[in-house]
C-alpha cells in the first residue's frame, strides 16, 4: 500500500490537483483512498458530486461507539474511497487535534485492513505545519509527500516550511519530500521563480498543472476533468502527474 501526502497552502488548487490525480490513478485501475485533511472538509467533493460528505469528527459525535466504516467512508468517482477529517466548531477547539481524533478513528476500525486500498492520499492543509497537520508524516502515515505550490511569495513560503518539516521528521525516518507540483497562476516568470525557490529548498519540480478554464468548468459540474470533460487537455496533465508519482515508488 502506497501512502501519499499532498501539502500546500489553503486556495493554492491542493484539493482540486488531489482530486484529479485520484481520479487519474484510479481510472488507470488503481484502488485509491483519499483522505481531507482540512477543517474545511472541501477535499473530495469533486469525487462526490459535488457534495460534501459527513465528517469523521461529526460521525463521532453524532454516533459514538456505535459508528461504523459505513458511516465514514464513501465511494465516489471511479471508486475513490473518499473519508473528511472534519474540525472542531469554528473558535472552539484544536483542528489539528480533530486530524489525530479522525486518525485514530480509522485505525480503531481498521479502515486500510478493511478497504484494502493501494494507495492512500492524504490531503493535507500546509498552512499552519502544526502537530495535528504534521500528522501524516510525523505519525508514519504517509512517506512519500508532494507540496502544491504556485509562484506566489505565500504559497512558497508555506511550501519552505512544509519543506523544512518533513527534514526534521525525516531524520527520524518518517516521510521524504519528492517533489512540488507547480499549479500555475500565470504571474510574471512564474517557472522561473518557482525553479530557483526549488533548488533553495533542495527538491525538484514533479508536474507542471497550466492554469486552464477546463478545471473550473468540470468543477461548476461537481466533479474532475475525467468525469465531466471527455476531450479535456487536462486529462493528460493529471495522468502525468499520476505516472510521476507512480514512478516514484
Amino acid at each position: 500500500m502506497r501512502k501519499i501526502a499532498i501539502y500546500g497552502k489553503g486556495g493554492i488548487g491542493k484539493s482540486t490537483t488531489t482530486s484529479n490525480l485520484s481520479a487519474a490513478l484510479a481510472k488507470k485501475g488503481y484502488r485509491v483512498m483519499q483522505i481531507g485533511c482540512d477543517p474545511k472538509a472541501d477535499s473530495t467533493k469533486n469525487l462526490m458530486g459535488g457534495k460534501r460528505i459527513p465528517t469523521v469528527l461529526e460521525q463521532i459525535k453524532a454516533k459514538g461507539e456505535e459508528l461504523t466504516l459505513n458511516d465514514i467512508v464513501f465511494e465516489g468517482f471511479g471508486g475513490v474511497l473518499c473519508v473528511e477529517s472534519g474540525g472542531p466548531t469554528p473558535g472552539v477547539g484544536c483542528a489539528g487535534r480533530g486530524i489525530i481524533s479522525a486518525f485514530e478513528k480509522l485505525e480503531e476500525l481498521e479502515a486500510f485492513e478493511t478497504y484494502k486500498p493501494d494507495i492512500v492520499i492524504y490531503d493535507v492543509l500546509g498552512d499552519v505545519v502544526c502537530g495535528g497537520f504534521a500528522m501524516p508524516i510525523r505519525g508514519g502515515y504517509a512517506k512519500d509527500v508532494y507540496v502544491v505550490s504556485s509562484g506566489e511569495m505565500m504559497s512558497l513560503y508555506a511550501a519552505n516550511n512544509i519543506a523544512s518539516a518533513i527534514r526534521n521528521f525525516g531524520k527520524r525516518g518518517y516521510a521524504r519530500l519528492r517533489g512540488l507540483v507547480l499549479n500555475a497562476k500565470n504571474i510574471e516568470n512564474e517557472r522561473e521563480i518557482v525553479e530557483k525557490a526549488v533548488q533553495e529548498i533542495g527538491t525538484q519540480i514533479v508536474c507542471y498543472v497550466p492554469r486552464s478554464s477546463e478545471i473550473q468548468e468540470a468543477e461548476n459540474q461537481g466533479g474532475t476533468v475525467f468525469e465531466f470533460l471527455t476531450d479535456s487537455v487536462m486529462q493528460g496533465v493529471y495522468n502525468e502527474l499520476a505516472d510521476r508519482i507512480l514512478a516514484d515508488a
